[in-house]
């Protein structure tokens, strides 16, 4: 919707990535308000309230005609909605139903995000060519709110726990609190706790941050500016469509192929490794610019994007149990949106100020292998429960 938007009200790139700023960083902050409430409530009504402020926002901005209209109603009011109705709810929620096959199993639910992407980002350009971003923005708001509250009144069932059921692959015979609150499925060292051990696992997570702050900034920059990119080569909208539609499917095969890789070997070579990726394609796209290298560079991107979305709530579990997985995948979360929404601000302005996107490429590459500096140095090591309810996490 991004150029249609800029064509028919005349604000620039800018503004309209400001927007987009504010809406994740209202996303981001309340994120970690939803992983709180879904420790104490679980999802069902989290999903049901998120969806109408989401659909609520979506359908306002339909009608927006004012530079404050669309602040608020796209900035604000659906943003308050995004926290409890993403991948990263949806991966916390399925995390607390799996002892084993986690990464499997949150990799398969997540993998509803990359079919939407594949077949709604080509579609949606190609409705918004004939019939208006207004429409857009309108049907895809009612399409929300019919379909998550179905499946949240008939599908959520909330975390096993709670409603005394077994968690698939737990055993009949685990009975003891403190090994569920623990994880299972996450056999957890025997070595009594220290400062030395709760001091590497704040470090790791401290590192994961930085990781993930970065990897929000490549996200939401190519899902917010790269359709702008490619259409500013001389590339048609659908085109530009085309190629972040198979940048959604390449999506599915990261995040399918990243749980079940985390169940066998950890979580941190798969970060290294898709950092490593993303260093090198912002090299490519800086030197080739042609329709072949816009569409290797949306595919294999792609193929990173949702890779951290089953690997953080399986590495925080690690470090700190599942007592407290949901306020603290909302913390990471957090940090993850605030750099999507940051580096798709830095990307409009940017481009008013230069005429390209080279130097946010140039930008993204530096961070991208800092980002492999830091993954690298995470320490993959299962904690117990007192760092979970250690004061420096509340």
């Amino acid at each position: 919707m991004f150029k249609p938007v800029i064509r028919e009200s005349g604000w620039s790139r800018s503004f309209v990535s400001s927007v987009f700023l504010l809406n994740m960083i209202v996303f981001a902050v309340t994120t970690t308000a939803v992983g709180r409430l879904y420790d104490r409530f679980g999802p069902r009504w989290i999903i049901m309230v998120s969806t109408f402020f989401i659909s609520a926002g979506l359908v306002l901005t339909s009608f927006a005609h004012s530079a404050g209209q669309f602040l608020c109603f796209y900035g604000i009011i659906a943003a308050m909605g995004l926290a409890g109705t993403g991948v990263s709810l949806l991966s916390t929620v399925v995390s607390k139903s799996f002892d084993k096959w986690r990464g499997l199993a949150i990799s398969l639910a997540i993998s509803g995000s990359s079919v939407g992407a594949f077949v709604l980002t080509p579609a949606l350009s190609l409705f918004a060519a004939s019939h208006g971003w207004r429409a857009s923005y309108f049907s895809l708001g009612i399409t929300i709110f019919a379909l998550n509250t179905l499946l949240a009144l008939f599908a959520i069932k909330g975390d096993p726990r709670g409603l005394a059921i077994r968690t698939f692959g737990e055993a009949p015979d685990t009975g003891n609190q403190k090994a569920k609150e623990r994880g299972p499925s996450l056999p957890l060292d025997r070595t009594p706790d220290s400062r030395f051990t709760r001091a590497v696992a704040m470090r790791s997570f401290l590192l994961l941050l930085v990781a993930l702050f970065i990897n929000g900034c490549g996200n939401y920059f190519n899902t917010s500016h790269y359709i702008n990119f490619a259409t500013d080569r001389g590339f048609s909208s659908l085109t530009a469509g085309s190629m972040m539609g198979w940048y959604g499917l390449l999506g599915l095969v990261g995040v399918l192929v990243a749980g079940p890789a985390a169940d066998r070997i950890g979580c941190k070579t798969p970060l290294v490794a898709i950092f490593s990726l993303r260093f090198f394609l912002y090299l490519f796209i800086l030197r080739y610019q042609n329709i072949t290298s816009l569409y290797v560079f949306a595919i294999l991107f792609g193929l990173t994007h949702l890779v951290t979305a089953p690997l953080t709530p399986m590495l925080v579990g690690r470090l700190f149990g599942l007592a407290r997985m949901g306020f603290l995948t909302g913390v990471v979360n957090t940090i993850y949106f605030l750099g999507g929404g940051l580096f798709t601000f830095l990307g409009g302005v940017i481009f008013d100020k230069t005429g390209s996107y080279q130097s946010i490429f140039i930008i993204e590459a530096a961070i991208a292998a800092t980002a492999v500096l830091c993954s690298s140095l995470i320490v993959e090591k299962r904690q117990g429960k007192e760092i979970a309810g250690s004061k420096i996490l509340t």
